[in-house]
């Protein structure tokens, strides 16, 4: 991003040039679990169906275990239907919504949360840090 602020002298005007124009566009791909962060994929451009797709079929695939739920956000290349083939091939599933991956059977555990009248504004609280000695004097 370009600087929007500089300094020069009292009265006359900032020179600066900032860059513009072809931005280089890096992709990281990666997975979360409770095991930790696995199945890292970096390139060097956005991201399409097909190298979602070689993402999946060479990284993903291999650490993935029968039973992990695979959640992803809603981007057009996670939406073929040979990635859902394929992560369900290991044994794994897709949910069709991010709520579905952690709600339990019953549904219940979806609804129990939501409050009609839930308050918006937390109490004012004291932010000073008491116990707390200043590295520097204060006066």
């Amino acid at each position: 991003m370009a600087r929007r602020h500089g300094r020069c002298a009292r009265g006359e005007r900032l020179r600066v040039s900032a860059p513009h124009g072809h931005w280089k566009t890096t992709t990281f791909i990666g997975a979360l679990t409770l095991r930790g962060f696995i199945a890292p994929f970096v390139i060097d451009r956005t991201i399409n169906r097909i190298s979602f797709e070689t993402y999946v079929e060479k990284v993903l695939l291999p650490e993935l275990r029968p039973g992990d739920i695979v959640v992803m956000d809603n981007l057009s290349s996670h939406k073929g239907p040979k990635v859902r083939e394929m992560i369900e091939s290991v044994g794994a599933r897709l949910p069709s919504a991010p709520s579905a991956a952690f709600s339990t059977g019953s549904g219940a555990c979806s609804n129990s949360s939501r409050q009609t009248n839930a308050r918006t504004i937390s109490p004012k609280q004291d932010t000073m840090q008491h116990d707390r000695i200043p590295l520097w004097p204060l006066a």
